[in-house]
């Protein structure tokens, strides 16, 4: 279904990622919907999502707004793929096993509520991994051993340091 000059590949890769979006941020096409006041039919949402209708630039910067995420994450890769996700695992760095076991969750709810600005390179650095890694879900996040060094040097402590003090805020949840 090629009409009105939509690339219906293209419609569809665009529709895998805002299908991928909602699902990372826990939402069904009805809490869309309801959350966004009727803005978003569910219906139309899906058409989107299945490739069915193309989604304007002002929607779609509309619908990225509304999932807080940037706009250029709701469109597909240009290698053909839906988007990928950067693996930040240094190579050689042990198993996944070991990066596992050294990674911690971080209570991104709770770091939003924080109001530390000697915390605002933490955030930063949790932003960008979150865009890398093309996770919305907002509620955690998981970083890895080579992630806590640098963020350990972003507000100048050691990682062990870096853990007390997310355990001091409470934004340090179990893995």
């Amino acid at each position: 279904m090629e009409s009105e000059g939509v690339n219906t590949e293209y419609a569809q890769r665009v529709g895998a990622r805002l299908r991928s979006v909602r699902r990372q941020k826990g939402l069904s096409l009805q809490d869309v919907e309801a959350k966004s006041s009727l803005e978003f039919k569910a219906s139309v949402l899906g058409a989107y999502e299945r490739g069915e209708r193309a989604i304007s630039v002002p929607r779609l910067q509309r619908l990225a707004r509304f999932y807080s995420v940037p706009v250029d994450r709701l469109l597909p890769d240009e290698n053909g793929g839906p988007g990928h996700v950067v693996d930040l695992t240094a190579p050689g760095e042990g198993t996944a096993a070991d990066a596992r076991a050294e990674a911690i969750m971080i209570d991104l709810t709770r770091l939003s509520e924080v109001d530390d600005e000697s915390l605002a390179p933490l955030q930063r650095f949790i932003t960008m991994i979150q865009l890398q890694r093309q996770d919305y879900n907002g509620r955690v996040l998981t970083v890895r051993r080579e992630d806590m060094r640098a963020l350990a040097c972003l507000i100048d402590v050691s990682p062990d340091g870096l853990r007390r003090r997310l355990d001091e805020l409470g934004l340090r949840t179990s893995v």
